[in-house]
């Protein structure tokens, strides 16, 4: 099965669908498989006091106007779901509250994600898990008993999952990835499990990626200079097609797990064991 790449725009895309559309280009010419954004109802996920606490920047000058900036609506995401379709690559979203999921359901995109801050989400969950499209779980800031509740849920529903180990820190130090997590999760909950991941490099995730995970999510940016508390933990456009490129040899390269004479060795083992008297079977 090969790995399911998923770039994630996030909100790097700073409120702008001509960013927006750069970076499903971007996605869908280096070979991922999807892209996801989040979506939030900033008056459900935050309290008004923060919303109207000072904040500078592109918007405005409060935290009210910085995240109302960063918010698609519906005729953005219809452009959006037009343009991905049009590009020929499938697009989801993490919702971060039940409105957001709701609104979400018009567009009927293949599949869901849970966010890790979600993962605590009883509501949202049970939401998701109702819709039936395979989701993918994130479970960052989680213990296993959080994540034994998702799973219940879900499991109960009868909904397709998968989970995805993550560090929920930005970026993530590499030393922080504990990656031996991967086949702990797989083993103590029986399912696919996929890595999320924040760090800056390319490392982490072929090491992820040899592993064994079943989906690869890494966000994306056209520039990590670029303003957002996100980019900085993001792959720019060369170090995307170097991963999925990457990706794609280690899936290659992992085989099958038997040992084997392969045809092209026949060659080299007649030449470099001439002095010796041997057998060897011919596929």
């Amino acid at each position: 099965m090969s790995i399911f790449i998923v770039a994630e725009i996030g909100i790097n895309h700073n409120g702008d669908l001509n960013i927006c559309k750069e970076l499903i280009d971007i996605a869908e010419s280096s070979g991922c498989d999807a892209v996801k954004f989040q979506k939030r109802d900033i008056d459900k996920v935050y309290t008004q006091e923060f919303l109207d606490s000072p904040r500078e920047s592109p918007w405005g000058k409060t935290q009210r106007d910085q995240k109302r900036g960063l918010e698609f609506d519906t005729n953005d995401f219809k452009e959006i779901d037009k343009y991905c379709a049009s590009k020929g690559i499938e697009w989801f979203a993490s919702a971060w509250d039940l409105n957001s999921q709701y609104f979400l359901k018009q567009f009927n995109c293949k599949y869901n994600k849970i966010a890790s801050a979600m993962i605590v989400c009883k509501e949202l969950l049970e939401e998701v898990a109702s819709e039936k499209k395979h989701t993918f779980i994130s479970t960052g800031m989680s213990t296993y008993e959080d994540i034994k509740k998702a799973v219940e849920i879900f499991k109960s529903k009868d909904c397709s999952f998968e989970l995805m180990h993550t560090i929920s820190t930005y970026p993530m130090k590499d030393e922080d990835a504990n990656l031996k997590l991967i086949s702990t999760l797989k083993n103590k909950f029986s399912c696919n499990v996929g890595y999320s991941g924040h760090e800056t490099g390319l490392s982490v995730s072929y090491a992820a990626c040899a592993l064994g995970i079943s989906s690869l999510e890494r966000h994306i940016t056209l520039d990590r200079s670029m303003y957002g508390s996100d980019q900085s933990a993001s792959l720019e456009p060369s170090g995307l097609r170097q991963l999925v490129g990457g990706i794609r040899k280690i899936e290659e390269a992992m085989g099958d797990g038997i040992k084997k004479v392969i045809d092209a060795e026949v060659p080299i083992a007649k030449k470099l064991r001439g002095h010796l008297s041997f057998d060897i079977e011919e596929s």
